[in-house]
């Protein structure tokens, strides 16, 4: 069926509300709109289901997120896990509330328990709670860092991560098996309450949550003792963030937290930034200016559904506040929590550091230094949890951090998703413990680059909307595909690798290996002197990305090197 066919169905059909016929008919004229709206059917991508809200089979709406939820609670019955339970859990952004509890009431109804959380609650406290409550699965309701119009389902499995092949392609499989939406079953709230089968989470899963975060601290005494004076400003940016963070800050003693006011409680519309992403400066103006009047030392700010951190830091030496990209707040995690376990000698023997493979060669670096092993995979955090739950089903290694460098990480194996709360505790911590050393946290950053090299690592979105922007992006990776590039700027190509294709071509010897990775639309150049460059298209917006990194032994030659990288990449695209 074409889309204006898909779009007359809508109109008239008896299974929409007049609600949604409504604001159809409202684009009649519009067949741009139209064709947006209708010409697919949104798919799981690196973090399941996205896309704006709205009627459409293109869109997030109810008659899409029920039948995303038909498809799970079907895939569910055929594995028989049933009676152990959904976890769902939402953030702030708009219809947010109302597809949780549909999801759920959608469960229920078809004999499937549903244990809801009573309020928003972040991403890692979901993944938290599946693993908890011995779940088989979990719900999450959020669109992440996108735009305001947007809205998300991200699924988890039994382990706490999101679900990862061939399990994905089996849900959506059974997604498309529900042919009509008069088949996704309703109940009422009551009668799933009074059947046992609706459960709501309070703050009893807080308590567990943030009790095993504060057991993951190393230094509590420092962290006390420097928390005195240590100053730190906190923006949710509108999201679930603040639910969690400040209490946990104090509760660990830190006295001097500021959370921005105007941007402190849970809003969909996100009236205060245009893009409520940690990754985007501009999301930090409010934050920043607080932190100046506040004279802070630290700025930090988590995403909506708060499983990504944003970090400024003050230098002491010219009294700015530094940016930090994902990479950068990551590895100096890790380098802290690392170099102290080791200090404790509580590091363990067959450790290990995962991350992606967009994501900085600093991070083999620190591996190498600490006796780690460094295992890279595909983008996504459901494939670090996939390495984790193989490792915990095989107890041959120990899991010592996990990153990705969209401003993501996981300091221990309680969940299995990035965790923007526990990132926010343990940058705190890491705060402290350099205060007491006398240095700030852009001073240890600078520790690690003097003592590894600079490493340094960009990316570059290129967007393309609509059904001509997703065939532009299409030929744009069949046209670098089918392209034999030996050079990119000043760096000779060592090796290229076709991840889809499962190909490393070393282009020196001709020689042709396999990845070893999953089939993935992702092209890789290993490039001289521990530089590399990526290009893949997104799994959840209509955008293909462009990431590179370079090694250089000063920060001005990093920062120019890298631009010179960049430049020659997108004329290598465009």
């Amino acid at each position: 069926m074409g889309y204006k066919e898909e779009y007359k169905k809508w109109c008239e059909g008896e299974e929409f509300d007049q609600e949604t016929k409504k604001e159809l008919l409202s684009i009649k004229d519009d067949e741009k709109e139209i064709e947006d709206r209708f010409y697919k059917e949104l798919e799981f991508g690196t973090a399941g289901l996205r896309g704006i809200i709205g009627a459409g089979t293109n869109r997030m709406n109810k008659y899409t997120v029920g039948k995303a939820t038909q498809g799970l609670a079907n895939y569910i019955l055929e594995q028989k896990t049933q009676d152990k339970g959904v976890v769902i859990s939402y953030d702030s952004r708009k219809m947010s509330k109302e597809f949780s509890m549909q999801t759920a009431l959608i469960l229920c109804a078809n004999g499937i328990k549903a244990y809801l959380f009573q309020n928003l609650r972040p991403v890692p406290e979901l993944s938290f709670a599946v693993r908890n409550l011995g779940c088989t699965a979990g719900v999450m309701i959020t669109a992440s860092h996108n735009p305001p119009k947007y809205n998300g389902y991200k699924v988890y499995w039994d382990d706490g991560a999101q679900i990862v092949s061939p399990m994905d392609k089996d849900i959506i499989n059974k997604v498309r098996e529900v042919k009509s939406f008069n088949e996704i079953k309703e109940i009422s709230k009551e009668e799933a309450i009074n059947k046992g089968l609706l459960n709501f989470i309070g703050e009893e899963m807080d308590e567990k949550y943030l009790n095993v975060l504060k057991s993951s601290i190393l230094n509590p005494k420092i962290m006390e003792e420097q928390g005195k004076k240590l100053k730190v400003v906190y923006t949710p940016l509108h999201g679930t963030g603040n639910t969690l963070v400040e209490r946990l800050l104090k509760e660990l003693g830190m006295k001097n937290v500021y959370v921005v006011p105007e941007q402190k409680d849970p809003d969909g519309n996100f009236p205060t930034v245009d893009y409520p992403n940690p990754e985007d400066p501009k999301a930090f103006k409010l934050a920043l200016e607080l932190a100046k009047k506040e004279d802070a030392d630290v700025v930090l700010a988590t995403d909506p559904d708060a499983d990504r951190l944003g970090i400024f830091a003050k230098d002491s030496k010219t009294g700015k506040y530094m940016g930090y990209t994902g990479n950068m707040s990551a590895l100096l995690i890790a380098e802290y929590r690392i170099s102290q376990m080791k200090e404790k000698n509580i590091l363990p023997a067959n450790g290990m550091i995962i991350t992606t493979i967009v994501s900085s060669n600093l991070t083999k670096a620190i591996a190498k230094n600490y006796n780690l092993e460094c295992i890279e995979v595909l983008t996504g955090f459901k494939n670090i949890g996939a390495v984790m739950k193989k490792a915990e089903e095989k107890k041959d290694k120990t899991y010592v951090f996990g990153f990705e460098e969209s401003y993501g990480c996981l300091i221990g194996d309680y969940a299995r998703d990035k965790d923007g709360i526990a990132a926010v505790m343990a940058l705190c911590e890491a705060a402290c413990y350099y205060a007491s050393k006398g240095k700030t946290l852009w001073d240890a950053m600078i520790d690690i680059y003097e003592k590894y090299g600079y490493y340094k690592e960009t990316q570059v979105s290129i967007v393309r909307e609509g059904a001509k922007g997703a065939q532009e992006i299409k030929d744009m990776m069949a046209n670098l595909r089918k392209t034999t590039i030996e050079k990119i700027g000043e760096y000779n190509v060592l090796t290229f690798k076709d991840i889809e294709e499962d190909i490393v071509k070393d282009l020196k010897t001709g020689e042709i290996t396999k990845t070893g990775l999953p089939k993935s639309n992702v092209l890789y150049y290993e490039l001289e002197n521990n530089s590399w460059c990526c290009v893949r298209p997104s799994g959840t917006e209509p955008k293909i990305k462009l990431y590179m990194g370079i090694k250089a032994n000063t920060n001005e030659e990093a920062n120019k090197k890298l631009e010179e990288l960049k430049e020659a990449m997108l004329k290598l695209v465009k």
